[in-house]
């Protein structure tokens, strides 16, 4: 009997680590880009779709009705998630994303008839102090936040819609015999947003050369690249290892925007994403434990 070799761990880790780190970036980007919150959103998702097309031929085939709607739900994430960006500082917009885990937990016994365990009800607890004060705590206006109000509400929004995205990935990939591959989902997400979005943001008076290199990078890397990376690494990757190394965006997507923008995001909002990140950690570390 021939013994199995085991499987590429390290780079498969470090392709997890990458697509982490480029999804980091792109509250950074998009806030150095000058185009509207439309325009980001829509260029930057017709991009991605056109890249991952490229690069992912298992991608194009079987689409059925069910990816197009869970496509919308992801598409719904790609925008707010702009919208949210350009409005508040890019810790509340990533953090309130991150409350997504409170979302799922709701959403499991709804959807894909999993209960809700004693621990989920501390999660979901500390998710919603953390998102609290990320919406409570004192913010004012600036430069690269010219409306946190608005931009928070898009933010918890993002959070809501990036749950039900992945609720319906599992949900697909729980049906035996099921088609659809998440990565015709993304796709179909990218190619929704972009339909939506290039209207909107029509008509477009001046791109200077840092915005059309800005908004290259964000569909070409900071979506396209990383989700290759996503896709080829993370069924290598044990649960709990995989989701704490995704949380290297949520870490450090609020630091790049520091370091580049200056921008702080104030104690309130720092403490209600440790708080989320904790929780989300300890989602992850449970939910690799066997059920007794």
């Amino acid at each position: 009997m021939v013994a199995k070799s085991p499987p590429p761990k390290t780079s498969n880790r470090l392709l997890l680590f990458a697509a982490a780190f480029l999804f980091s970036t792109g509250g950074a980007a998009i806030k150095a880009c000058s185009l509207t919150s439309w325009q980001i959103a829509g260029f930057r998702a017709g991009i991605a779709a056109l890249t991952l097309w490229v690069l992912l031929p298992e991608a194009r085939r079987s689409w059925t009705r069910r990816t197009w709607s869970i496509g919308v739900a992801y598409a719904a994430t790609l925008v707010l998630f702009v919208l949210a960006t350009k409005l508040t500082t890019s810790a509340n917009a990533i953090f309130l994303q991150s409350t997504a885990p409170l979302y799922l937990l709701l959403l499991g016994p709804l959807v894909l008839r999993e209960p809700i365990r004693p621990v989920d009800v501390t999660v979901i607890a500390a998710v919603t102090a953390g998102a609290s004060l990320l919406l409570l705590g004192s913010q004012h206006a600036a430069i690269t936040a010219p409306d946190p109000g608005r931009g928070n509400l898009f933010g918890l929004l993002s959070g809501l819609t990036w749950a039900v995205t992945l609720t319906g990935l599992r949900w697909v990939g729980k049906r035996s015999g099921t088609r659809e591959s998440p990565e015709a989902i993304v796709i179909a997400g990218n190619v929704i947003a972009c339909v939506v979005c290039v209207p909107v943001g029509f008509p477009v008076s001046h791109v200077a050369f840092t915005d059309f290199a800005l908004l290259l990078y964000l569909g070409i890397f900071q979506i396209g690249i990383a989700y290759l990376a996503l896709t080829r690494s993370i069924r290598h990757v044990p649960g709990l290892e995989a989701a704490t190394l995704l949380l290297i965006e949520p870490v450090f997507n609020p630091i790049w925007t520091w370091l580049i923008h200056g921008e702080h995001p104030g104690a309130p909002a720092l403490l209600g994403g440790c708080i989320i990140i904790a929780a989300t950690f300890a989602r992850a570390y449970q939910s690799r434990e066997p059920q007794t």
